[in-house]
């Protein structure tokens, strides 16, 4: 859909003097390093390759699978290339044909309709599909136009099907469903097939079992097929866990992705509006457009005013194409985005049987995309990953070298190679196991599972952010909203209810107390009002059959004003027929008013127009008076009416007003120039300005303080009166005081409009509201924030607001009444346009970024702690007191236990109460360093200690050699991975002093930590022999336990010292720079 947006948006704002410069801030970090890359969001695709091609990755397939796949990215280019490519054969042959139609052949005949049955309808499916797929109007004309066609789907253009489920059941078996066949997801033995590619997990089933034949052939099968049986079944283990957390990921991925396809949108059934999913529309169906609106099915128009639609999702063309009837441009595709106007549609074509159908069938939906914390990451991986590397091989070269120099020795004592002695596969064995532990330390040290981590709490998140109504659409919103530092937020709908009604009404020179009242109305006031609330809407009315209540659907300022019409005494349907529209200049936040001309049944031509109260007014030149008589607009009634705005605007009213004028019909131009046509907007009459209340939602004003506490600056950007966004802001607490209400914290679209690009970068930071504003302002405003080094979020309903959306850093789009246009562009979407709902927004995007680094911590402590023990003991013992089917069950709880326990963390308070992490921050903080250096120093001493005097400690002198060795070695083992389990609490809270707080409501942390501890239980007492270990006394499970569980004071005493503010990286860097500087004078 990038493509579709960056082909249109163009058209939305390239010719608007108000878009000022509209310049593309470019990925300027993309230049730094490969993995220096802090926004993704369009992103490069070699700056993309650049990072994958410098990680160093044991398991390409399963690192890269929530990646952006970029070779099959190319491959749905080109499929989409060739679709397009069909489109427009079809679109130039139609324009051809229509070029040639003013030429008429004599005897040419007509193409023959097909009178094939449709089984309970009048047409079938295949003719259907060419009618609309090649055009054909004179097939559609021997039907009988448009009626005629909803006579043989048996549907009426006014009211539609009947939407009883036998009848829409019916619809669906003879047309088919409005929903393309989608690939299945991939099952779990795919991703178990994907764990079994790790690079070091193959070479350890290669060395098993060759560990395995050579056990067996030299100690024969009972006891032989244990070193390699141990560790393959160690191996397979790793697998089946990391295949289960994969494909567990993988669910929740395709169950988010359907919520992003199942869009809801207004069909009318029955003569009423109903809200269905698109995938619930069928053949018949009559369906509403408005501008934003994406076109669900093929279909063709039945009436529309100013319609125009952008086809470049399926032509690959920027170029707007308009749509009317009565120039015969009726086919509409499915897909394509409503630019401008509104209209009505019949449905022909759904699902398969459309060429939107098509395309999105018949390419591969790839869910991958990078998120900046997930490439850092992967250089975090890749740098430990060579350390690990090296430091493997230094193991392998001084083991190989200390056995082949007769330095190694058995538990025994004696010497394990014998040069002339030892026979050849007792050699090749002993090589076998050091090449095993060298690998296995790999295995350990190339954290695979840290990138991945992100996948997982991100999946974790973006799941319990649906039940916060939050949809998110970009995986890297998720944690760059947890960095943002403003959020540029609109008025109606997200700080306030958006419930509104008309409380207030002035006309005919005076204040209409009670509004309602059809008495204080002159007859010819109340009958203009009506025709215009009627006529220039795009809400609709119903009665139901027998009367009752009257349903009134559109947006809310509509529904506030039809149902105020409906007070005073409107008709809906009987007013609609007194008049038809001739045209009409729909409404926009650009123009802020919206306009239509009406043909009497005496053939008059009224104009009517509605909008912003003062831009209207400005307009009129008369009124009518009390006595229902026309009247010159004076200076007095002027400021009469500018004042009740003013005066309804300070009390957070909005201000809507309606004028009209008259026009004579010799004016209205043709048929062929009516496109063109202008609506007259001056010398208008008003008829009233009515003030419409829309209360603050309850809670914004703590959500508000809540932002500002946690250091996240709120902006109101709206389109309404300064008077009334300044009355909203004081009551939502964006503005603090009176004092706080002037320039430049209280500033119009228009004044920042005329500022310098330095000058809008100046005053940026400073605005609190900014009212009047159109789109292209609040696009400015976040070029303007973003230039400064603001992290920007962005909320939008409009199609307008595409460009802002795009732009921010996040894009936040209104679910309810937020346009498809608005949402394809947003990278989140609030389900219920709740400002609150924003906020815990930011709240889950801290909680990612916690989240990994509570994980790095956890790893990092485990990666340094087991590598350092068995480099030390290797290199001066010649032996690792952590074989390889240890060190695989330990890198299971560091990597897919730990990230589960970890990366699922629950937000807290407590991220709310500091400032934002800056995008260019060090992953690795120097809180983490203190607390991962202290624990791995703690781990590695008392370790190594036993390791070498372990012995003498434990007075296991008079034991023989080789049961001391396994009894100190299984006791190393068992304190070891005890102490990853106790400091695996220490990591939940890497700043806090109580590591408990909120952990028993945490139920999958405390279900990884207790199936850990079970299962390292269970491994001690019955699984000796896979682990080369022996039972623990319990004087030795509490040595152990007491080990461990000494991390826990040693975590509070090491919080208490403090770390500097400048990160540990950026001094060591300065340190070595002035190092080199000093050598190289």
């Amino acid at each position: 859909m990038t493509e579709h947006f960056n082909g249109s948006s163009n058209v939305w704002h390239s010719n608007n003097v108000e878009a000022g410069n509209v310049t593309q801030i470019d990925n300027d970090e993309s230049s730094s390093g490969a993995f220096q890359i802090y926004r993704t969001k369009n992103a490069s695709a070699a700056c993309l390759r650049r990072w994958r091609q410098a990680a160093l990755v044991l398991n390409a397939s399963r690192r890269f699978r929530y990646t952006l796949d970029l070779k099959r990215e190319e491959e749905k280019k080109q499929t989409i290339r060739k679709i397009r490519a069909h489109a427009q054969v079809i679109r130039a042959a139609y324009l051809f044909k229509e070029a040639g139609q003013g030429v008429k052949v004599p005897g040419t005949p007509k193409s023959p309709v097909s009178t094939l049955s449709g089984g309970d309808f009048g047409i079938v499916q295949e003719k259907l599909s060419s009618i609309t797929r090649d055009h054909d109007l004179n097939a559609l004309e021997e039907l009988g136009g448009v009626k005629g066609l909803a006579g043989s789907l048996k549907t009426n253009v006014d009211k539609g099907v009947s939407g009883e489920e036998d009848d829409l059941l019916k619809r669906r078996n003879a047309f088919g469903s409005n929903t393309y066949p989608r690939k299945k997801g991939r099952g779990f033995w795919r991703f178990v097939w994907d764990a079994c590619k790790d690079t070091t997990l193959i070479i350890l089933v290669v060395a098993a079992a060759a560990s395995l034949g050579l056990g067996i052939k030299t100690e024969g099968i009972e006891d032989g097929w244990y070193d390699g049986g141990s560790i393959s079944l160690a191996v397979l283990i790793v697998i089946v866990f990391t295949a289960i957390s994969d494909f567990k990921q993988s669910l929740q991925f395709q169950n988010l992705n359907e919520e992003k396809q199942n869009i809801h949108l207004e069909v009318t059934r029955g003569g009423r509006r109903v809200s269905v999913s698109i995938f619930d529309i069928v053949v018949g169906d009559v369906i509403p457009l408005k501008i934003g609106d994406q076109v669900p099915a093929d279909g063709i128009l039945i009436s529309g005013q100013s319609l125009a639609i952008d086809e470049s999702s399926m032509t690959g063309e920027s170029k707007i194409v308009r749509k009317d009837v009565k120039g015969g441009r009726l086919f509409l595709m499915s897909g394509c985005k409503v630019a401008e106007g509104y209209g009505t549609m019949l449905v022909t074509g759904v699902g398969i049987n459309t060429e939107w159908g098509l395309l999105m069938a018949s390419i591969s939906e790839d869910n991958g995309e990078e998120t900046p914390l997930q490439v850092r990451l992967n250089g975090v991986a890749t740098f430990i990953g060579f350390v690990g590397l090296s430091v493997a091989i230094i193991v392998l070269v001084v083991l190989i070298i200390r056995y082949f120099t007769g330095h190694s020795k058995n538990s025994d004592g004696s010497i394990q190679f014998i040069h002339g002695v030892t026979k050849f596969g007792k050699a090749i064995d002993g090589v076998i196991r050091i090449f095993t532990v060298a690998v296995t330390i790999v295995v350990v040290a190339v954290p695979e599972g840290l990138p991945l981590a992100v996948t997982l709490t991100l999946a974790y998140s973006m799941r319990k952010m649906m039940a916060d109504k939050a949809l998110v659409r970009r995986l890297s919103a998720c944690e760059t909203m947890g960095s943002s530092t403003t959020i540029c937020s609109d008025k109606t709908g997200t700080l306030t209810l958006n419930e509104m009604t008309v409380v207030e009404v002035h006309s005919c020179g005076k204040k209409i107390d009670p509004t309602d009242s059809k008495t204080l109305l002159p007859p010819t006031v109340n009958g203009l009002l009506i025709e215009a609330i009627a006529q220039n809407t795009t809400g609709s009315v119903f009665i139901p059959e027998g009367g009752g209540i009257a349903e009134v659907s559109g947006s809310p300022t509509e529904k506030a004003i039809l149902q105020w019409g409906v007070n005073i005494g409107m008709d809906f349907d009987a007013n609609r027929k007194n008049s038809s529209i001739i045209h009409a200049s729909p409404f926009n936040s650009d123009k802020k008013r919206g306009g239509v001309a009406l043909k009497l049944l005496n053939s008059e031509v009224h104009i009517h127009w509605k909008g912003a109260a003062e831009i209207i007014l400005s307009s009129c030149t008369r009124y009518f008076d009390e006595m229902d008589t026309l009247v010159p607009m004076n200076e007095d009634k002027m400021e009469l009416f500018t004042k009740a705005i003013e005066d309804m605007a300070a009390r957070s009213l909005r201000c809507v007003a309606i004028a009209y004028r008259t026009e004579r019909l010799e004016n209205i131009p043709s048929t062929e120039d009516e496109m063109a046509w202008r609506l007259p907007e001056d010398d208008l009459v008003l008829l009233a300005i009515v003030g419409l209340k829309d209360p603050c939602r309850p809670g914004v004003r703590e959500a508000v303080q809540l932002c500002t506490k946690a250091g996240v600056k709120v902006r109101m950007v709206t389109g309404d009166n300064l008077k009334t966004a300044k009355a909203i802001a004081l009551e939502c607490g964006i503005l603090a005081s009176e004092e706080d209400a002037v320039e430049p914290y209280l500033i119009e679209g228009k004044t920042f409009r005329a500022l310098s690009d330095i000058e809008q970068q100046e005053i940026a930071e400073k605005i609190s509201v900014m009212g009047r504003s159109s789109p292209n302002d609040k696009l400015l405003l976040v070029q303007a924030l973003r230039k400064k080094g603001h992290v920007v979020a962005v909320t939008g309903d409009g199609t307008n607001d595409a460009p802002a959306l795009h732009e921010a850093d996040i894009g936040l789009a209104m679910g309810i009444q937020g346009t498809e246009v608005a949402k394809e562009s947003s990278d989140i979407i609030i389900l219920d346009d709740n400002f609150a709902s924003v906020v815990k927004v930011v709240r889950w995007g801290r909680s990612v970024y916690a989240n990994i680094q509570k994980f790095i911590q956890f790893q990092l402590t485990v990666n340094v702690a087991a590598l350092v023990i068995n480099v030390v003991a290797a290199v001066s013992a010649g032996d690792v007191p952590l074989n390889a089917v240890q060190l695989l069950w330990v890198n299971l709880i560091m990597d897919t236990l730990g990230a589960l326990a970890l990366a699922t963390e629950p937000p807290t308070d407590h991220l709310m109460h500091r400032n934002p992490v800056g995008r260019k921050e060090p992953l690795i903080t120097n809180i983490m360093w203190r607390n991962l250096l202290i624990q791995a120093f703690y781990q590695v001493t008392v370790l190594l200690v036993l390791n070498f005097k372990g012995k003498s400690i434990l007075h296991l002198e008079n034991e023989s050699a080789e049961h001391a060795n396994r009894v100190k070695n299984s006791l190393i083992f068992n304190a070891f991975v005890l102490c990853q389990i106790f400091n695996e609490l220490n990591a939940r809270k890497p700043d806090e002093i109580n590591v408990f707080k909120g952990v028993i409501k945490n139920h999958l942390f405390m279900l990884v930590v207790g199936f850990t501890l079970v299962t390292q239980i269970i491994i001690i007492f019955f699984l000796g022999k896979f682990f080369s270990i022996v039972r623990l006394s319990w004087q030795l499970w509490l040595v152990s336990i007491v080990i461990g569980l000494i991390s826990w004071p040693l975590a509070i005493v090491g919080k208490l010292i403090p770390v500097p503010d400048t990160p540990f990286s950026e001094s060591f860097g300065r340190f070595f720079a002035s190092l080199w500087g000093n050598r190289r004078r």
